[in-house]
């Protein structure tokens, strides 16, 4: 396959929730809701990329409690309602996209010869960081999904190195996915504070900053400091699982620059979507 079809790597938001369905089962969003602008964004992504992938991996923010990384093997994932407190209809949802086990074997053996080992899970069905993107993306439910969780150390340094392992899948027609939130603060969310909205779009420019830089090592290390930016720490409340898919998705991007593709805003907090080629 030559270098032109080289597949381009994402980092999406999933926003906060079932959000696309709060008011109704269609998932089409009033305007003036705050979550209008991801709605449109996530609904023009087939488009936006021009090709239906073979399949695609996903990393979520939500597959992060493994005792080691782990890929989803179901032919037929279910679904997985890993939110609690929202209206009973966001709990009869489906989206019944097939799993691939071959691309999730393949994926496993393009890991192991980079020396990262896998477990492997037959039963997970898709949780919210997948399902709810998703089935904006792709409604029709056509494209087969395999699932990665994160690593159970959660650093930059692993994800990166985890990333650059799966490159080579995007010459095979795989998509890599990285779901999760470059804002997710949940003790702040609702909240309007103007100092910590500033330390938001700070770090919001960090991270843009951070994933334009071309060369790979300088990519790496420049995100390897995140924990050192006060304003990230802050951002991420009281964990960081989702910000991690990025460092998977700066990883697999090689020497391709990462370019903001989409800046939502909830309540004053920015954030992102970054393709990467």
């Amino acid at each position: 396959m030559s270098t032109q079809s080289r597949l381009p790597v994402f980092f999406i938001p999933h926003g906060g929730g079932p959000w696309p369905f709060m008011h109704g089962p269609e998932g089409i969003l009033p305007p003036g809701d705050p979550w209008k602008e991801l709605e449109v964004y996530l609904k023009g992504f087939d488009n936006a990329l021009g090709r239906r992938p073979k399949a695609v991996l996903v990393i979520s923010a939500h597959w992060e409690k493994v005792d080691r990384l782990t890929v989803s093997t179901a032919a037929h994932p279910g679904m997985y309602f890993d939110y609690y407190g929202f209206p009973p209809h966001t709990f009869e949802l489906d989206y019944p996209a097939p799993g691939a086990p071959d691309v999730a074997e393949h994926v496993r053996d393009v890991l192991a010869s980079a020396g990262i080992e896998t477990a492997t899970d037959s039963e997970r069905g898709f949780d919210h960081g997948v399902f709810i993107p998703f089935m904006m993306m792709y409604p029709q439910a056509d494209v087969p999904i395999v699932m990665m969780s994160l690593d159970p150390d959660l650093s930059a340094e692993t994800h990166f190195r985890i990333g650059e392992a799966l490159q080579a899948l995007r010459d095979e027609d795989i998509l890599i996915v990285a779901s999760g939130l470059s804002y997710h603060n949940m003790r702040m969310f609702y909240r309007q504070d103007e100092a910590h909205a500033a330390a938001a779009t700070r770090f919001d420019d960090w991270l843009k900053d951070a994933l334009s830089i071309q060369a790979p090592a300088e990519r790496a290390a420049r995100l390897a400091t995140w924990t050192q930016n006060p304003d990230a720490l802050e951002c991420h409340v009281p964990d960081h699982d989702h910000l991690v898919p990025v460092f998977v998705a700066a990883g697999a991007a090689g020497e391709d620059t990462g370019k903001q593709v989409f800046q939502g805003n909830f309540r004053g907090k920015p954030y992102s979507a970054y393709r990467f080629g």
